[in-house]
This record gives structure tokens, sequence and C-alpha cells, in this order.
């Protein structure tokens, strides 16, 4: 059995695939407004309001996620719920402002645009997105982001 793979992995091989200025720019933007679509998209799904509150669904995603990054870095976990705190609390208010129909086409046409600009950076970067060789790269993306802040903010992770 291989062994598993460290964050320090994880980044390094995410940064080569990386690059390009202008790339990186374009992820910056686009990453957390991917997630926050993906945590948003979870927000409306309907749940059995007797057993459960709007964003149930988000939150197990949330908390598996949390899981694989709390593995890889205990800092890097924190800082991912961190993240997804913020980004369920944006969902909540949005879900009770505008309503689940509504906040679900706001998800899907922020999605779209943002793979869109994720695709032009790799265009201009001239490689393909890391998680055409491995999902996992999904999950990595956003993480690799707080890295860089904890890194710039002096946190070891």
């Amino acid at each position: 059995m291989a062994p598993m793979r460290t964050i320090h992995d994880w980044f390094g091989s995410y940064s080569a695939d990386h690059a390009n200025k202008t790339n990186r720019a374009i992820h910056w933007v686009c990453v957390p407004v991917i997630l926050w679509c993906v945590v948003a998209a979870l927000w409306t799904i309907p749940v059995f309001e007797q057993w459960m509150k709007p964003g149930f669904w988000a939150f197990v995603a949330m908390f598996f996620a949390f899981l694989f990054y709390y593995r890889l870095s205990r800092a890097i976990g924190l800082a991912m719920a961190a993240v997804f705190i913020a980004c369920g609390l944006i969902a909540a208010g949005l879900y009770f402002a505008l309503g689940p129909r509504d906040l679900l086409w706001l998800a899907i046409a922020l999605f779209v645009l943002a793979w869109a600009g994720q695709f032009i950076g790799h265009l201009i970067e001239g490689k393909r997105p890391s998680f055409f060789t491995d999902l996992a790269y999904l999950l990595i993306e956003p993480a690799w982001l707080a890295s860089k802040l904890m890194r710039r903010a002096g946190i070891p992770y």
C-alpha cells in the first residue's frame, strides 16, 4: 500500500500546475466562488424539517471535507473550517433572503461563470486542470489558497 500523500505533496504538485501569474489570480477569485456555490447548492436540498434544518446536507459535506483537511494538517483543517463557516453563513443568509429556488439559480450561474474563468486560466497557463489527474484536487484547491494566506500571516501548516 502506498503511503498517504502529505499536504506538502498535494500543494507542491498543485503549484506546479499553477505557475502562471494570471492563472493564479483567476484562481483567487474563482475557487472561493465555486466553493461557495457548492455549499449554497447543497443548502437548497430539501430536508424533513421535523428532523433537520435547511443546510443539513451542506453541513454534512463540509464536515467530511473538514475531516479530509484535518487528516492532512490540523492547521489547514481549522482554516478550512473557518472558510466553511463563512460559506455557510452567507448561504444561510441568502437562503432566507432569496428562498431556496433563487439561491440555487444564483449558485448555478456563479458556478458556471467561475468554472469558465478557471478554464480560461488554464488555457493561459497551457496546462490541464489538476483535477483531470485526480479528483481530490477539487478539495486541494481551496486549501492551497488558504495555505497561501496562512503563510502570509506567519501561521505554519
